[in-house]
């Protein structure tokens, strides 16, 4: 692609002076070098505000379109432990487009996507739930005599996994309990309770 030229003051004078003399784009165009597109938008400027200096922008522009935004999105909620860094690569090979994490963490975070720990929970089965059930009810109303009789104990906590590393999922705010925001673990131990 070539490099973009910006037109000074006095080019778009000239060329705003010719066409107010009644000569036609295509004329001006031809006769100057430059694209009939860029007097046309020229000439409409200067129509809607009779300005014709060129218009700076303030801050850095952005670096991602709204496409590739929506494509971070995506690419977030179908596999909600990729990290930033994978997501950027992941951009980079579909479009190109060299971000940031942090990029990617504002354009997430923009839409309302944030990386947080995922609620971890004890697989229950129909058969556990079912057994839980029965279990609370026939303990609702024992007494304080009788709960004295139970002693609890804690117990070290080991894994036969390796789950040392943290892992973060993109979410919504509120979604915190949602099925596609909960990682089953098996029970290590933990307390325990002897009748």
């Amino acid at each position: 692609m070539a490099q973009r030229k910006h037109l000074d003051d006095f080019l778009r004078g000239r060329i705003i002076g010719r066409l107010e003399c009644g000569r036609t784009q295509l004329e001006v165009s031809e006769e100057l070098g430059i694209a009939q597109s860029v007097i046309s938008r020229l000439w409409q400027r200067f129509q809607d505000d009779g300005n014709v200096s060129r218009c700076y922008s303030t801050g850095r522009p952005r670096v991602t379109t709204p496409n590739e935004d929506r494509y971070l999105a995506v690419t977030a909620k179908r596999n909600r432990r990729s990290t930033a860094s994978d997501l950027s690569r992941q951009l980079f090979s579909a479009t190109g487009t060299t971000v940031s994490r942090q990029t990617v963490y504002r354009r997430l975070g923009h839409i309302g996507l944030y990386a947080r720990r995922p609620v971890r929970c004890v697989p229950l089965t129909a058969t556990h739930c079912r057994l839980r059930l029965a279990w609370s009810r026939e303990h609702a109303l024992w007494t304080l005599q009788q709960w004295s009789c139970v002693m609890f104990s804690d117990e070290s906590r080991f894994s036969l996994q390796s789950e040392s590393r943290l892992t973060f999922i993109w979410r919504a705010p509120g979604t915190r309990y949602h099925q596609e925001n909960t990682i089953e673990r098996h029970r290590y131990g933990g307390a325990g309770w002897l009748v």
